[in-house]
């Protein structure tokens, strides 16, 4: 009886404490709030400004049926989406695109790799082998398009000549298929490879030098040392790399701009150069913008596929 009348009497004074602690909590998650919206507040709005009010402008302009430069649009809902469903040009077009990107991306993906295995080694000129390697991928894809563009020249260009010397003729690369795609595949690998083979490297000097002493302790040779314990810890590096690369194949345009302009008889017109065509050639500005938000969502769905099923696989250390 004693104990329950003397606890009410022993509590009544932290209320007020309590009180108080709940209020500098309060300012503490003010301060932190406001800190934050100082910080991150201006990217917020640079992002809501300049990429999702784009994105959600293309797709009001998918549902028009508007020429780029008319001052008249007319609402036509998803005619636009089933137009280019039904069109004849879009198995090319997409076929294209998948060659394309599964080429380039897994070209760059193992050549990269290899050429970073031969940077990382204790060469002579490693410094400047590395740079070199790097060089084409800072430079414009216009440049590097109209600079291979003399190199594959069938009468006069360098490809030409190496080829005559062996007693082989040059391919037609402008104007016949699939040359023309495989030209721009093979200038694609050459300005983009120097970077997967930049991230790669750092990724082979993360590995701790105590795990190749003990895999040569073990009598494991440099093949089993690479398979059994470099490729796994560089499993984040390829994650990363997989979907830049895919993001970077799908969203290429100078170099085939650049070369080819599409053709020959649309055979190098990818998903992306149909999107500049539509709307900056034919000014079919409600036709491209359904291209533009039908790219866009399977660039979602593909990294969304990606982040989900394959970042199980890899191994962080």
């Amino acid at each position: 009886m004693t104990a329950q009348t003397a606890t009410p009497i022993a509590t009544a004074p932290s209320q007020p404490h309590s009180t108080q602690r709940r209020a500098a909590q309060r300012r503490k998650r003010l301060r932190n709030l406001g800190f934050f919206a100082l910080l991150a507040g201006p990217n917020i709005a640079l992002l809501l400004i300049f990429v999702y009010r784009p994105l959600l402008l293309s797709f009001y302009y998918s549902m028009l049926q508007w020429n780029m430069g008319s001052s008249v649009a007319r609402f036509i809902g998803f005619e636009n989406y089933i137009r280019w469903f039904t069109d004849p040009d879009t198995p090319q077009v997409m076929g294209t695109t998948a060659i394309f990107a599964v080429t380039t991306v897994g070209g760059s993906l193992v050549l990269g790799l290899g050429l970073a295995l031969l940077l990382n080694k204790k060469i002579f000129g490693r410094g400047i082998a590395r740079t070199v390697a790097f060089a084409p991928y800072v430079l414009s894809g216009i440049a590097v398009g109209m600079l291979w563009l003399y190199i594959f020249d069938p009468r006069y260009g360098l490809l030409s000549t190496l080829l005559k010397a062996i007693g082989l003729s040059s391919p037609q690369w402008y104007t016949t298929s699939p040359w023309a795609l495989i030209m721009i595949i093979i200038v694609y690998l050459w300005k983009h490879v120097g970077y997967v083979a930049l991230i790669y490297l750092a990724g082979l000097q993360g590995v701790p030098q105590d795990l190749h002493d003990a895999a040569a302790l073990d009598g494991a040779g440099k093949t089993r040392t690479f398979w059994s314990i470099v490729l796994p810890l560089l499993g984040p590096v390829t994650f990363f790399l997989l979907i830049t690369t895919i993001l970077s194949s799908l969203q290429s345009f100078d170099l085939i701009k650049a070369m080819t302009d599409g053709g020959p008889l649309g055979s190098t017109t990818t998903l992306m150069y149909q999107i500049y065509v539509e709307g900056f050639q034919t000014g079919r500005a409600g036709f491209a913008s359904a291209a533009a938000t039908i790219l866009f969502v399977i660039l979602l769905v593909i990294t969304a596929i990606q982040l989900k099923f394959m970042e199980r696989k890899v191994h962080y250390a």
